[in-house]
């Protein structure tokens, strides 16, 4: 019995080197990845300033085209890597939220309205709604940010031509329920279980049409619930997807609150649109 017990001990501190090891190799090859593709972009930045030195007149042309592409694939890599990082951080304990108390009202609005002509220009219509017109709590706003464009662009990407999209907010005492709905291709109901799974992609058909690590909803996951927060998915196919999240409403004490709602909406907005919608950006 003391041999069994020594064995299963031994296994499990294998078990747990072993993800350490392999938390720490993600961390590692993530940063280690970012370097160059940063250098890369920053590169071709300075390329395309170059050429408006020198315009030609048809913009059109296989130079203009070949470096939207390269520009493209750049965001589309930053994305993974940056998700591949906090996943990392997350996992190993050291991923922290600044929570500072913020009108969650104005800010899920802003980030709504910064991407609204984005997705009006592939065709489909946003709507945003709201039983209350200013609530208080305390959140993250640029993890907020991050958890709606990651949600937004995931509604874009799976929405046909001439499809709705639609942000609601509902007032509620002990919490706040934010609601990102759509009317595109929804998702089958024995796969609604795995949608905040790592690595998971519902359907391998879709990659055909749009790339995807499968990184995004764990990710979002994790960040509602590090604001102590629950997400849920309701959908159905051929009648689109709804993501519902339960925000608590909490303060925190702070010597000096702005409700200076995510003056990081406006800050890099086309550099953070690029990366958060790479895989549709066209």
């Amino acid at each position: 019995m003391a041999k069994k017990t020594e064995e299963e001990r031994k296994r499990l501190d294998q078990i747990k080197e072993y993800d350490r090891i392999r938390t720490e190799f993600f961390s590692n090859i993530s940063h280690e990845l970012r370097t160059p593709i940063n250098v890369i972009l920053s590169a071709l930045q300075v390329h395309e300033l170059k050429l408006e030195e020198f315009p030609c007149k048809n913009s059109n042309t296989d130079v203009y085209k070949y470096i939207k592409i390269m520009k493209q694939n750049c965001f589309r890599l930053l994305r993974l890597v940056n998700n591949l990082i906090d996943i990392t951080k997350i996992d190993s304990g050291y991923f922290d939220i600044n929570e500072t108390n913020n009108n969650i009202i104005k800010l899920v609005e802003d980030i709504t309205l910064s991407v609204a002509d984005y997705i009006e220009d592939k065709g489909l219509s946003l709507t945003f709604d709201t039983e209350v017109e200013k609530k208080i709590i305390a959140c993250d706003p640029e993890k907020i940010e991050r958890i709606f464009m990651n949600l937004l662009s995931n509604a874009v990407k799976f929405t046909p031509y001439g499809g709705s999209i639609m942000v609601n907010i509902e007032d509620g005492n002990e919490n706040i329920c934010l609601r990102v709905k759509d009317t595109g291709r929804g998702i089958p109901q024995n796969k609604l279980d795995i949608i905040f799974e790592r690595f998971v992609q519902v359907d391998k058909s879709f990659a055909r049409d749009h790339e995807g690590s499968g990184i995004g909803l764990s990710l979002v996951k994790a960040l509602v619930e590090l604001h102590g927060g629950k997400i849920s998915v309701v959908s159905k196919v051929g009648h689109g997807t709804e993501f519902i999240i339960y925000l608590p409403c909490k303060l925190v004490n702070a010597s000096n609150d702005k409700f200076a709602v995510l003056e990081s909406v406006s800050e890099g907005l086309i550099q953070k649109l690029n990366i958060e919608f790479s895989d549709i950006y066209k």
